[in-house]
C-alpha cells in the first residue's frame, strides 16, 4: 500500500486562489484550515506550532506576502483565542475547521456590504478616479452605476497595467470610463469629485498598502482638496506598522536598484575608461589626449530597456500615510484611520 502524500500547504494555497473570488488573505485562511484537517497533532501547543510553521512556508513561497500575512495572522490569533467546551481535542479540531470554512464563506459577502456602505458617499453625477483593479471597488462602482449616474477615470496602473482590466469591465457594464496615464493624475484631478481605491492591506497606523502609485495619487488628492477613500474587507486589517515604503515586507534589495553596466551588456561591450595620470595631463595635443581612453561602444547608447526589466526593478505596492486617507469603508463600518487602529487593537486583544 502506497504511503499517503504529505500535505502541501503551498499547493493548497495556489489551488484556492484559482477561484477568483478568494483574495490572498482568504486563501491563506482556507489553506491553514486544510492544514488542521490534515494534521495529526494531539495538543493545542502542537497545533499552533504547526500553523505558525505553515504560515512561514506560505510566506517563503510567495512574492506578495502582505495580504497573505494578514490572513495567517488573523486565523492563528483566532485559533489561539478560541473559547471552546469540546469534549476532546479531535472535536476541537473539527470545530476549528468548521469555523474557518464558515468564516471564509461569510467573508465573500463583505464586498456587497462595503458597496452598500460606500454608496451613500457617491452622489448622482459623480466623477470618480480609481487605481489599478480591485474586486470590492468594481462591485461598488457597478452598484453605483445601477442606482446613479457616474463616470470613472481609471489609471493605467503600471507595471501590471491592471487599470485596463478595470476600464474594460466598466465599459462592458455600460459605465462611462476612460484610461489615463499614471503620470496624468495631477492633470485630471480637477475634474474628479473623489478618489476610490481598494487595498492589499490596511495597517495598524491606519495607513494603506495598495498597488504602487496609490500614495502619489493620495498626495495629489490632498493638494487638490479631494477626498481619498479606501475600501477594505476587515480580513485585510494587518498588524503591521511601516514608517516608510522600505519597511514593507514586499520590499527587496533589488527594487529600485542601480544595476552595474556589466549586468546589462556582454563583457566585451563594457567600456574601460582610463583615468588621466599626472604624466598624461602634460600632453598637449588633442590626439594624444584621445588616446588615453578607449571609445565607448555605440551598443551602450542603443541598449534597449524592456518593460519586463522595468517591472522587475519596481515595487508592486506602496504605502499611503494615514493622514492622506479620508475614510476607510469596511464591512465593520466607515472608519477613520484612527478608527482602524482602535479596531485592530480590539480584534487581536480577544
Amino acid at each position: 500500500m502506497d504511503d499517503p502524500v504529505p500535505f502541501d500547504i503551498c499547493e493548497a494555497y495556489q489551488r484556492i486562489l484559482l477561484n477568483n473570488e478568494f483574495s490572498f488573505p482568504l486563501a491563506a485562511i482556507l489553506a491553514l484550515t486544510e492544514l488542521i484537517e490534515n494534521s495529526d497533532v494531539g495538543t493545542m501547543f502542537e497545533l499552533v506550532k504547526a500553523l505558525n510553521d505553515g504560515a512561514e512556508t506560505l510566506k517563503k513561497g510567495t512574492t506578495k506576502p502582505i495580504g497573505l500575512n494578514a490572513g495567517c495572522e488573523l486565523f492563528i490569533a483566532f485559533v489561539t483565542l478560541f473559547p471552546h467546551e469540546s469534549a476532546s481535542f479531535s472535536d476541537l479540531k473539527k470545530e476549528l475547521i468548521r469555523q474557518g470554512q464558515q468564516y471564509a464563506a461569510e467573508a465573500l459577502t463583505y464586498r456587497s456590504k462595503i458597496a452598500e456602505l460606500a454608496l451613500d458617499f457617491i452622489k448622482d453625477g459623480s466623477v470618480i478616479l480609481t487605481h489599478s483593479y480591485s474586486r470590492v471597488v468594481m462591485q461598488t462602482l457597478l452598484l453605483a452605476h445601477e442606482r446613479k449616474r457616474i463616470s470613472v477615470f481609471v489609471t493605467e496602473a503600471r507595471p501590471r497595467g491592471l487599470g485596463i482590466k478595470t476600464a474594460e469591465a466598466l465599459t462592458a457594464a455600460g459605465v462611462p470610463s476612460t484610461v489615463i496615464l499614471d503620470s496624468a493624475v495631477a492633470y485630471v484631478m480637477d475634474k474628479v469629485d473623489f478618489v476610490l481605491v481598494g487595498s492589499e492591506a490596511v495597517v495598524e497606523s491606519g495607513g494603506l498598502v495598495n498597488a504602487v502609485g496609490s500614495s502619489q495619487i493620495a498626495i495629489i488628492a490632498r493638494a487638490a482638496n479631494k477626498p481619498f477613500y479606501a475600501l477594505a474587507e476587515s480580513y485585510k486589517f494587518h498588524r503591521l506598522f511601516p514608517l516608510s515604503q522600505y519597511d514593507l515586507p514586499s520590499h527587496k534589495g533589488r527594487i529600485l536598484s542601480f544595476p552595474h553596466i556589466g549586468q546589462l551588456l556582454p563583457s566585451t561591450q563594457v567600456p574601460r575608461i582610463s583615468r588621466p595620470t599626472a604624466q598624461s595631463s602634460l600632453l598637449q595635443t588633442p590626439q594624444d589626449v584621445s588616446n588615453l581612453t578607449e571609445p565607448v561602444p555605440s551598443s551602450i547608447i542603443t541598449t534597449k530597456i524592456t518593460q519586463e526589466q522595468i517591472a522587475q526593478n519596481n515595487p508592486d505596492v506602496d504605502y499611503t500615510r494615514p493622514d492622506l486617507i479620508s475614510l476607510v469603508f469596511s464591512d465593520v463600518g466607515s472608519l477613520t484611520p484612527e478608527g482602524v487602529s482602535q479596531y485592530l487593537v480590539g480584534m487581536f486583544a480577544g
